[in-house]
């Protein structure tokens, strides 16, 4: 069983083997976030959930520090709290440069998190670093370095997040890897910024989403980062309408900001890893509860 909250934006608790994870944390109000030689960055709404609600987190996987949609200032005053955060090789040091607990992991490099004494035996919680692109070819030297992450056990489902990958390159790398994959996070919301890139994406579009989902395999698509931005173009009729056009309604988890679920993938998907990848989707089964947050779940 996976549990999923969505807090908003790119904000998300992601509970597994015991262990409690949180993505890209951003709480702050709404507001402007200036930016050097452009316009600024315009959030619109605030998060369903503060810090305070959100309980016990054991580590934060934040896909890169350099951009306020992804780390905020409130995420910043968050990571104090958090007792380890992975990200990115650059922003794991600019981070710890202001005294944070950061590990820098350059894809496919991993860090093996240690599960509550009682669980499989013991067995770590395998996070790998995946590769990631935040806009067109070539973007690198303006949008900086991006991270996704793969979470990974032998008896735990294996969940991708994505991070903010406008590519279905580093999607094929994944399921190459990884795949099929039984849950992936992808962060959507057709993000651009008319002074970049002529436009072009830097996180994916809702066609691009569904594609990724058929490239992993994916039994379950938990879209974050779709909302609550000036800069995102489509929302949740797109999502939801995008995937109904691929035919794979059924996979989309589509949570509003503060709604969480449960995602149970079938026992039957967990075996055969080592197995030659094979189209399973349609023949895994995700049992999804919902349900709306009231309040911080795991204690402090």
């Amino acid at each position: 069983m996976v549990h999923i909250t969505l807090v908003g934006g790119p904000t998300a608790v992601v509970e597994i083997g015991g262990l409690r994870l949180v993505t890209d944390p951003t709480f702050d109000a709404p507001g402007s976030y200036p930016r050097p030689g452009t316009p600024p960055l315009v959030k619109l709404t605030p998060p369903a959930l503060g810090p305070d609600d959100l309980g016990r987190a054991d580590a934060v996987l934040l896909s890169h520090d350099q951009h306020s949609d992804n780390l905020d200032r409130s995420g910043r005053a968050y990571l104090e709290r958090v007792p380890l955060t992975l990200t990115t090789v650059s922003g794991a040091a600019r981070l710890a440069a202001g005294g944070l607990v950061t590990r820098g992991l350059a894809p496919w490099e991993v860090a093996d998190l240690t599960r509550p004494d009682g669980q499989a035996g013991g067995q770590a919680l395998r996070v790998t670093a995946v590769p990631a692109r935040h806009g067109p070819e070539g973007c690198e030297p303006i949008s900086g370095e991006v991270t996704g992450f793969v979470l990974t056990a032998a008896d735990l489902p294996t969940v991708y997040v994505s991070g903010d990958n406008a590519w279905l390159g580093a999607v094929s790398q994944v399921a190459d890897r990884f795949g099929p994959v039984d849950i992936a996070i992808l962060f959507a919301g057709a993000a651009r910024i008319p002074e970049r890139f002529d436009r072009a994406l830097l996180t994916l579009d809702s066609a691009l989403s569904a594609a990724a989902a058929g490239i992993l395999r994916a039994a379950a698509v938990v879209p974050v980062h779709y909302t609550g931005w000036s800069h995102f173009t489509e929302g949740g009729a797109d999502l939801r309408g995008a995937f109904e056009r691929a035919g794979m309604a059924a996979r989309l988890v589509l949570l509003a900001p503060g709604e969480s679920a449960d995602l149970s993938p079938a026992a039957a998907a967990l075996p055969g890893r080592g197995e030659p990848a094979r189209d399973v989707a349609d023949d895994r089964r995700v049992h999804v509860l919902r349900g709306l947050v009231l309040g911080g779940r795991g204690g402090a």
